[in-house]
């Protein structure tokens, strides 16, 4: 028998560290301490044995070892693969948001991107957690581009060409060769498809698909917009052509089929601006005293057919997008505007919901169907406004009835516990250049509350029919898969800091006695109505709210307080309502329930092109607010703070609404610092704080169109 052979004393030049971590790896189920790691790696010198306590503390502290007892270690899990969503930041690093929910966000430093975009859905592998910082990780696979085409300018150059981006969260301009140039000139807007990002390469390569136009150019900057947000700025030709052979086709076979509203007064209430009139009011006396109000909806899904390109078109587009100076229709013009379009004097196709109510709008009955109208008159919000307070104009008695109906339905849904949103709206009058001459405020007057009040109870009615089983004489049976508008409860930590930050203009936002939280919002936000603070408390109070979204899962409308929501008024314009308008025929008819799957996938389409067209009618408000102020730099105005960050304060000019950036660094006069449950700066020295709701006199600094940016620095005292 040999004789046994003795383990390797570790030498000076044996890595202990080395040794340290082969031992913890393969056994990393067991626990040691720094005397029995010694003992098992034969380390006798004290020296040595220091060495092990220094070296096991290291490893503890890079996350190589956690310490499951005090002087206790063991191998940490090595990591592991998670599925998210790329959240890009200015510096190029990411923050990845898992697709569960249930973990927190991994923080992806930008050497470690490996060519993925902001808004992409990757695998990443997370490191172990190291003591006391935030996860991190590496993007190992890119699972889906968010978008394959980006905007910006052009820069041409000694033969080399190259797109630089607008998007401050794309890193890397596009290298686009000759070929695929498309007649782009130097300084001209574009947009670029990358078509190859070799492994090696810094620079995606790229086509140019579309050249928007020169810098500056009004239509060149809104379509910049538009594609910045991903969205569509013209019409496949293929599609318009499809929409042109479609006709109104009134016959009288289809009006047998259709309960006809021709003989009843009629009217529509739109902006003076609008040309898409996808809702009618119709109203008369019954026999019995009660009223009978009819709203009446565009019958879109009679012309646009399943399957049809017209079909897949709208349902890509989900939405119209309502830019500052423009609108990009669902529908092309000839449906829109036309054939769709409730215009006076002509008979239309319509989805009706028909209302009966006694003299205090209580709903006596309903009904539900596919009608033929014809429009009287067609009004605009000033002039209906100007009837209901002057009580004379056309059809003055037809309007002040539904005024009078409208009130009492909206003081009741309000005692229910809908909350009261009138925020005012920042309009810009524009020249034929689209150049912004003026600001004005649009706000909410009796005239739009009113076909606001039927919309919503038309909506609320046709949910209420398909959810709680109406249209089924087994009512035990489940609800048929349908299309509703939910909106979830407040997050309570938002409410809280909400709660705390009025409470410094005076107001008490958390609920008084048996007020419930909505009631108490409600309070709120009609003291601060007319105050100066007005604008920043209502837009906080929408902050702390959750967002309203598509779902076939009905949890209710938190805010507007019904059970049952749906969007059924707006074909024209919204997708999802086409989707209610065909299920909802679908069960009158008697059909069986849709997949349930397949539609939430649609839904969670619709609301997210939704958020799109949202961001980009944002961008575009902030691009002409820019643009108002360009030539006003080194003009005072004076302001209230609208937001603070640990890089600056937001200041919000009270005369136009338009909102700037003072940098911290601009603040000179101390070292400030950010106090996050406070909202506000705090000055080291002379303990000066600057604070979300105070006012401010500013001065416009400058004015940057290309990045949508103003700053804004603190006047002379």
């Amino acid at each position: 028998m040999g004789q046994k052979k003795k383990k390797k004393k570790p030498s000076r030049k044996t890595d202990l560290r080395q040794l340290i971590q082969g031992l913890f790896f393969n056994q990393p189920k067991r626990t040691f301490n720094y005397k029995q790691v010694a003992a098992l790696l034969e380390v006798k010198k004290k020296t040595d044995k220091q060495r092990v306590q220094i070296i096991l503390n290291e490893l503890f502290e890079s996350g190589y070892l956690t310490e499951t007892v005090p002087g206790k270690y063991k191998l940490l899990s090595r990591g592991s693969t998670v599925t998210g969503i790329v959240d890009m930041t200015a510096s190029g690093a990411a923050f990845i948001v898992p697709d569960d929910g249930s973990e927190e966000d991994v923080f992806i430093p930008r050497n470690a991107m490996n060519k993925a975009l902001n808004g992409d859905r990757v695998k990443i592998f997370k490191s172990a957690r190291r003591k006391h910082k935030q996860p991190e990780g590496e993007v190992i696979e890119i699972l889906e581009r968010k978008r394959d085409h980006f905007v910006g300018v052009m820069q041409i150059a000694r033969g080399l060409a190259f797109l630089v981006v607008d998007d401050r969260v794309m890193q890397n301009d596009i290298f686009i060769p000759t070929k695929g140039l498309k007649g782009v000139k130097d300084g001209q807007k574009a947009v670029a498809r990358i078509i190859e990002w070799p492994e090696r390469a810094k620079n995606p390569i790229g086509e140019i698909i579309d050249v928007l136009g020169d810098v500056g150019d009004n239509n060149a900057e809104m379509h910049a917009i538009l594609a910045e947000f991903n969205l569509p700025y013209k019409y496949p030709e293929e599609v318009n052509a499809e929409a042109e052979t479609i006709d109104a086709g009134i016959t009288p076979e289809e009006i047998k089929n259709r309960r006809d509203f021709r003989d009843i007064t009629t009217f529509t209430i739109d902006p003076a601006d609008a040309k898409d009139f996808d809702d009618a009011l119709s109203v008369q006396k019954l026999k019995n005293g009660n009223w009978e109000v009819g709203v009446h909806i565009a019958d879109v899904t009679h012309y646009v057919q399943e399957k049809s390109l017209l079909e897949k078109e709208a349902f890509e587009r989900a939405t119209s997008v309502y830019l500052v100076d423009r609108v990009v229709p669902m529908l092309p013009e000839h449906l829109s505007n036309g054939i769709c379009s409730l215009r006076p004097n002509e008979e239309k196709l319509c989805f009706s919901v028909v209302f009966e109510m006694d003299d205090n709008a209580n709903m006596v009955n309903s009904w539900v169907g596919r009608t033929v109208i014809y429009s009287d008159r067609r009004f605009t919000y000033e002039e209906a406004q100007n009837v209901i307070e002057t009580g004379e104009g056309d059809l003055k008695d037809e309007i002040l009835t539904l005024d009078r109906l409208a009130k009492k339905i909206r003081d009741n849904r309000f005692k229910a516990g809908a909350i009261s949103f009138d925020r005012v709206e920042v309009k810009f009058n524009i020249d034929e250049n689209g150049n912004p001459e003026s600001v004005y405020f649009k706000e909410a007057k009796d005239a739009n509350k009113l076909i606001e009040e039927f919309m919503l109870l038309a909506n609320k009615r046709v949910a209420q029919l398909i959810g709680k089983n109406e249209l089924n004489p087994k009512r035990k049976s489940k609800p048929k898969t349908f299309v509703y508008r939910i909106h979830d409860v407040p997050n309570p930590d938002k409410f809280e800091a909400f709660a705390s930050f009025v409470r410094r203009f005076g107001y008490e936002a958390l609920p008084k006695g048996a007020e419930s939280i909505n009631k108490s919002l409600n309070r709120v936000l009609q003291e601060a109505h007319g105050k100066k603070e007005q604008n920043i408390v209502e837009t906080l109070a929408v902050r702390t709210m959750a967002k309203a979204i598509y779902s076939t899962h009905n949890i209710g409308h938190y805010g507007l307080s019904f059970k049952h929501y749906t969007h059924f008024t707006s074909p024209i314009r919204r997708y999802p309502d086409m989707m209610v308008h065909r299920l909802l025929q679908r069960y009158l008819d008697g059909g069986n329930s849709v997949n349930e799957e397949k539609y939430e996938d649609m839904c969670e389409h619709s609301s997210d092109m939704e958020q799109r067209a949202a961001d980009a009618e944002r961008a575009s408000i902030k691009y002409k607010q820019v643009e108002f102020l360009k030539d006003k730099v080194g003009e005072e105005f004076d302001g209230v703070i609208s937001g603070v960050t640990e890089w600056g304060l937001y200041v919000e000019i009270i005369e136009n609404k338009c909102e700037g950036m003072i940098p911290i660094r601009d603040l000179n006069d101390d070292y400030y610092r950010f106090d996050e449950e406070e909202y506000c700066l705090i000055g080291q020295k002379n303990n000066r704080r600057y604070q979300l709701g105070d006012p401010l006199r500013i001065t416009v600094a400058s004015a940057n169109l290309e990045k949508k940016q103003l700053d804004f620095a603190l006047a002379d005292d």
